[in-house]
């Protein structure tokens, strides 16, 4: 506290704590309690009668606080609840009163002691505040429950199990963030209906009843000790007309079905403080769908500002505006700004769905969801606010958040908190309150689209297509394409329309004018409204999205943009409305998508799910990798990654997918038929082709090929429904490949080829790794050892798949017979090319026509297959990219060589997507660019030996 001894402080300061630190001393000779009158400790009591008439009043009631040991208590690091559990309540009520508000005062004191010394920081001040009041109306229940119990017994449902209340704190007790004088926003709740098994039987609703009247009047009923807690019970269902405790079914069924916007924000603190924790814990469960919606939930924003309206209204009546809680740039803006983001993503970020404010800010930081600069001004005005709200209340033990007006009191809470005077306090809390409130404006009202006025004219136009009476030359004569007329009257009538509630239709008339207004922007307009009509339709009842369309023109550009720009994407969108989220996402330009990340995001999303059940983790696989593939499509749609680049992403979507659902595969297969002996699973799956090459396309099926140990085929699972390792494996496989390819509310995820495994669709679904190693040295055709070069592991048992890869290299490793191997990959390349070459005049397929992405394949297939024996780098790698990297440094090809073929496998893989993001199938115009690279191609081709087909 060297601040309060260096800085100069009023006369009447100075008389006012000499005055009562003069009075305690006094106080403790009448009561012969000994007081050591140390520098460090009086110090400390002169700093606490600065801050505190609270810890004086105390002080002079219970001055055995002032004596060595008390001293030594107030300083050291003590918990509450640990004294509380020792205490011993009286039997009857007005000394168990008394006794709990004797026990609140020395722990406040406590509080004020630690916090104004400097010994607790404003969190843990916060923190021990919270548990202070928990542990108090613990106690107080655990007192009510016994006083309940000798006439009335204990409430039981109707199986006879015993019912306990629920205690949900909600606000700042349920975020462990309680003020010093703060009231504890209270909900009391019980399981289930039934009757208390008592010499007098009471209903569980009367019986609660009580037990909650009992409790309050322990913590509230005022006496000559003052009062325990301020305990307020107006955010129960119903408000002050309800029943003070209700059962989880009444309440579930009002939330349902009458809660409120302002009730949802309230829930998102909400914690059991005390009674049946277990519970509690259902009850939270059962609301959650109520709190947290499936989906992003941007109504949040429309639900915020009417709360934020009546408050603003309240300050203005009551003349608020310096309150540090209500008002402009105060902690409820702070408040909001964090709750908003919990709101529209708690639903699927369980990680947002924490109590404390500090904790909620840090995860929507951390996952992109709010700046970096933004979180650091929120949360150092939070701090500071919270802690000069805390000093106010310590003052006098007031709920109050307002300065006061007298100078005296001004002076001891700037010096309290470390200013030399209350104009450098002012100054520095008007910093604070005005960048919370430029923080709390652009988080509300991004772009402020909600209040701009909808354009006149195509409001008209929508009115007209709402009423039918909307005709063909209205819409051509206002600009809009040949066929608006039809699809807007179409989209007015549709079922899913005309079901919406009024509020949604309201959203919507308010809606269309805009979109329609910004439509003429587009270069394909027509293409774009049917589309938009057909989204809007998928999404009608999810009022979420249409929310943020009305609000925030940036969302609405975007979504147009993609509309017009990418048939394929704007197709997804419409068919799994769920990928709006990545479309109005603002971090969608910053959002990594190398395969760590992938990986991280993958387990994120599956170690949050509260059912691990195998249809609810392939449902929410199933919506990442639409999620990843869509935002794959939109960063080369947008020009943000290049050709080569996306289809390795694609691909390590793929690869994170096939070992998520393997994961899954075994789990529930040693769930249901036991383990096979062995230290590992046994068992592996392989990519090959675009999978195994790392080049996947947007629509791409997956070559698989399924390998296992035959050591560990060989003996039976453990389980009651034992299999034998073969019949295991196969099971093993067949689940991958249904789950892989099964379709789910949220699509499928790909289609599955197996067809490449050994002796193709004749073969067994699944080889040991032994059978595959003998057909590979005996039986394969070059073309399949073509295709080993493009194979890798991709899941599965590390050890099997590092002894696949160790056969992988024996067996491309063997000298190849050059007169024999070049001509026979010319023959497989021509076969290919008669069959599935779709090219025709002034147009070339880009995967099978002549110098095409099939060309470069076979074209380092063959270099493989000639050099791997001498040059074991060759298979290191089965991405094209990298093996015309390797293939350069190693002399196979040139400089000019190796930059000819990279620039045609990019330029090649650029104009597929393109294709697929078109809807078109990957053939393109064969133009001058085309020619040259495709002659390229063959020339280099022809260059490294390779007969012309």
């Amino acid at each position: 506290m060297s601040s309060l001894t260096s800085t100069v402080w009023s006369a009447d300061l100075r008389l006012l704590v000499d005055d009562r630190y003069s009075r305690l001393m006094t106080r403790c000779r009448e009561a012969g309690i000994p007081f050591h009158d140390d520098a460090g400790v009086a110090e400390r009591v002169c700093a606490t009668l600065l801050a505190s008439d609270f810890a004086f009043d105390v002080w002079l009631r219970q001055p055995e606080w002032l004596a060595p040991q008390g001293i030594a208590w107030l300083s050291g690091e003590t918990d509450a609840s640990v004294r509380l559990a020792e205490m011993v309540l009286p039997a009857d009520e007005a000394g168990c009163m008394a006794a709990l508000r004797r026990f609140r005062h020395g722990e406040a004191l406590r509080l004020i002691f630690r916090d104004v010394n400097g010994l607790d920081s404003v969190e843990e001040t916060l923190a021990a505040t919270s548990a202070l009041y928990q542990g108090l109306t613990e106690t107080a229940l655990d007192w009510s429950e016994q006083a309940m119990q000798p006439r009335f017994g204990l409430a039981r449902n109707a199986e006879g199990e015993r019912q306990r209340l629920v205690v949900m704190g909600l606000g700042k007790l349920g975020g462990s963030e309680l003020n010093f004088s703060s009231d504890i926003d209270l909900i009391l709740g019980y399981p289930q209906a039934g009757h208390s098994d008592g010499r007098h039987s009471l209903d569980n609703s009367e019986y609660f009843l009580r037990l909650s009247r009992q409790l309050v009047r322990l913590l509230a009923e005022p006496s000559t000790e003052g009062i325990c807690a301020r305990v307020d019970l107006r955010l129960r269902p119903y408000g002050q007309a309800g029943r003070i405790a209700l059962s989880f079914d009444a309440m579930e069924h009002y939330y349902q079905h009458e809660g409120r916007d302002w009730e949802r924000y309230a829930w998102i603190k909400a914690r059991t403080v005390a009674g049946d924790r277990q519970a509690g814990r259902q009850l939270k469960e059962r609301l959650r769908p109520f709190v947290y919606r499936r989906y992003l939930d941007y109504t949040a924003f429309a639900g915020l500002r009417e709360m934020k309206a009546l408050i603003d209204r309240e300050v203005a009546r009551k003349d608020l505006k310096a309150n540090l809680k209500l008002g402009p740039g105060g902690i409820r803006e702070i408040e909001f700004v964090v709750q908003l983001n919990q709101m529209i993503r708690g639903g699927r970020e369980p990680g947002l769905r924490v109590q404390g404010l500090l904790p909620a800010l840090a995860h929507c930081e951390a996952r992109g969801f709010v700046a970096a600069r933004s979180a650091r001004v929120l949360r150092e005005a939070y701090l500071f606010l919270r802690q000069l709200e805390n000093r106010l209340q310590m003052l006098r033990d007031m709920q109050t958040h307002t300065i006061p007006a007298d100078a005296l009191s001004r002076e001891r809470v700037a010096l309290g908190m470390g200013y030399p005077d209350w104009a450098a306090l002012e100054l520095a809390l008007a910093g604070h309150r005005e960048r919370v409130s430029e923080e709390f404006a652009a988080a509300l009202v991004p772009e402020d689209g909600a209040a701009s006025p909808a354009p006149t004219a195509e409001q008209g136009l929508w009115q007209r297509a709402v009423e039918g009476e909307l005709g063909e030359a209205d819409a051509v004569g206002a600009g809009l394409a040949s066929g608006a007329a039809n699809l807007l009257t179409h989209l007015a009538q549709a079922p899913q329309v005309r079901a919406m509630s009024e509020r949604g239709r309201e959203r919507l008339d308010r809606l269309m004018p805009r979109l329609l207004q910004e439509l003429r922007g587009c270069r394909s307009e027509p293409a774009v409204l049917d589309r938009l009509t057909r989204l809007i339709q998928a999404v009608a009842r999810r009022a979420s999205y249409l929310a943020l369309l009305e609000e925030q023109p940036a969302a609405r550009r975007r979504l147009l943009r993609l509309f017009d720009r990418s048939a394929f994407l704007a197709e997804q969108v419409i068919a799994q409305p769920l990928l709006l989220d990545d479309v109005f996402d603002p971090r969608i330009d910053q959002l990594p998508l190398d395969s760590d990340a992938i990986t991280a995001e993958l387990n994120r999303v599956l170690d949050t799910l509260e059912e691990r059940e195998a249809g609810v983790e392939l449902e929410r696989l199933n919506e990442l990798k639409a999620s990843l593939a869509f935002r794959i499509g939109l960063a080369f749609d947008d020009g943000r990654a290049g050709g080569t680049v996306s289809a390795w992403r694609l691909a390590a979507v793929a690869e994170s997918m096939v070992r998520a659902v393997t994961a899954l595969a075994a789990r529930e297969l040693k769930a249901q038929h036991g383990r096979l002996p062995g230290t590992g699973l046994g068992f592996a799956v392989l990519g090959y082709g675009s999978l195994g090459g790392m080049e996947l396309g947007l629509a791409s099926d997956l070559d698989l090929v399924f390998i296992y140990d035959g050591a560990q085929a060989e003996a039976a699972s453990d389980g009651p429904r034992a299999l034998v390792g073969v019949h295991w494996y196969l099971r093993m496989a067949q689940r991958i490949i249904n789950w892989l390819s099964v379709l789910t509310r949220a699509g499928r995820l790909y289609e599955v080829d197996p067809r490449l495994r050994p002796d193709g669709a004749k073969g067994l679904l699944v080889v040991s790794l032994e059978a595959f190693a003998s057909y590979q040295r005996d039986r394969a055709w070059t073309w399949e050892h073509q295709a080993l070069v493009r194979a890798r592991p991709v899941a599965g048992d590390m050890a099997l798949c590092r002894r696949f890869a160790e056969i992988r290299r024996q067996v491309l490793s063997r000298p190849a017979e050059l007169g024999v191997v070049l001509p026979q990959i010319s023959e497989m390349r021509r076969r290919w090319r008669s069959e599935r070459d779709r090219s025709r005049p002034g147009w070339r397929d880009l995967k099978q026509g002549h110098g095409t992405l099939i060309d470069i394949e076979f074209l380092l297939q063959a270099l493989v297959l000639q050099h791997a024996a001498r040059i074991p780098a060759l298979l290191e790698v089965t991405a094209s990219a990298d093996l015309i990297a390797v293939c350069g440094r190693h002399g196979l090809l040139d400089e000019m060589q190796c930059q000819g073929l990279l620039d045609a496998h990019e330029a090649l893989l650029k104009l597929a997507l393109a294709s697929t993001l078109d809807l078109r199938t990957r053939i393109a115009a064969d133009d001058a660019p085309l020619q040259a690279l495709a002659a390229e191609v063959m020339t280099i081709s022809r260059e490294m030996g390779l007969p012309p087909d």
